[in-house]
């Protein structure tokens, strides 16, 4: 085999085991069909991060919920059309998704048809707007490939079991991840996420109130920790918007104090002390708690693989007009 021939098979060898989609993505997508593209979606985001708060949790939680279903192609950004189709953000687990990360995607979409109409996808807007909102609150930055398409299916009745519920066994949770290409450290990894935001006392009643016949609250919580959540959710079955931060110590700002939480029990949800107590995942924890900067390198990398899980491209998807809305009726 020649020199030349030899480099051509190389090639060839390394284009095959590259996905298609990820091929097709590039992170100079919009240098020139939408060269603002990234300035618009900054500008945006800053404005509702500054007037909500809240805003970078929200957001970050909807991007996870939207690519571990059907892939990063915003489904879940779909509103039902009753009684034709229950979109995905209906489905149980994601009522309460906070509305402020639908609010900041339909904004910088909007800003964009201005300045570039029919061109940027509301995918690669949530991508792009997670990143962005994540670094803006002490996160780290990452690259995002572009040029996803927007999914042209969004059903409820594909959500069940394809993400993580607080109150899972962690065989099911690290079941979860395995099937959508994540290692047990990446799970770990991933659900730093909860340095940030809140949870809403319903996703973690069970453990703090009549836990047993023995025990009033589970005891993998701290005591006066588990006091402190009886306090702050008394009456959440009369007002189910009642919640409480996931880090108790620096809610809003991106950091490995959430791990440096878990092992004194002070994680909010029962999938948190799973993190804190499995002996498979309990190292991840320690070691993220000791080492900020090992945290932040892993989710960097994390998130920049989940960000091209599934994605659609070419005919497999659209750009909307509006990120609620397939552009066919019949879609």
């Amino acid at each position: 085999m020649t020199n030349f021939s030899l480099l051509v098979f190389m090639i060839l060898s390394i284009l095959i085991l590259i996905p298609t989609s990820h091929a097709r993505l590039a992170l100079d997508y919009y240098h020139k069909s939408c060269p603002k593209f990234e300035q618009i979606v900054q500008q945006t985001i800053t404005d509702k991060q500054i007037t909500s708060p809240t805003t970078a949790a929200a957001t970050l939680r909807l991007f996870l919920h939207d690519c571990f279903v059907t892939g990063c192609d915003g489904s879940i950004l779909i509103t039902s059309t009753p009684p034709f189709n229950t979109a995905e953000r209906d489905a149980d687990i994601n009522l309460s998704l906070p509305g402020d990360g639908f609010d900041v995607i339909v904004r910088a979409k909007t800003a964009l048809e201005l300045a570039c109409p029919g061109v940027v996808s509301c995918s690669d807007i949530l991508a792009l707007a997670t990143r962005d909102l994540i670094t803006m609150v002490g996160g780290p930055y990452y690259s995002v490939p572009l040029g996803r398409k927007d999914g042209l299916v969004s059903k409820s009745s594909a959500v069940e079991g394809s993400l993580p519920r607080p109150t899972m066994p962690m065989d099911q949770l690290i079941a979860i991840f395995s099937k959508n290409g994540f290692s047990v450290q990446e799970m770990v990894t991933l659900s730093g996420a909860h340095t940030i935001g809140f949870s809403h006392c319903k996703e973690f009643s069970h453990g703090i109130y009549n836990y047993s016949r023995s025990q009033p609250f589970d005891p993998s919580y701290n005591p006066r920790f588990a006091q402190a959540l009886q306090n702050a959710c008394a009456g959440y079955q009369s007002n189910p918007t009642l919640s409480v931060f996931n880090d108790v110590m620096t809610p809003n700002k991106f950091d490995n104090v959430y791990f440096q939480n878990l092992p004194k029990g002070l994680g909010v949800l029962g999938s948190d002390h799973g993190l804190a107590n499995d002996p498979r995942t309990r190292p991840f924890v320690e070691m993220y708690g000791r080492d900020q900067q090992a945290f932040f390198k892993s989710f960097a990398a994390a998130m920049q693989k989940l960000s091209v899980l599934g994605v659609k491209v070419g005919k497999d998807g659209e750009i909307r007009r509006r990120c609620d809305a397939f552009n066919n009726i019949s879609t």
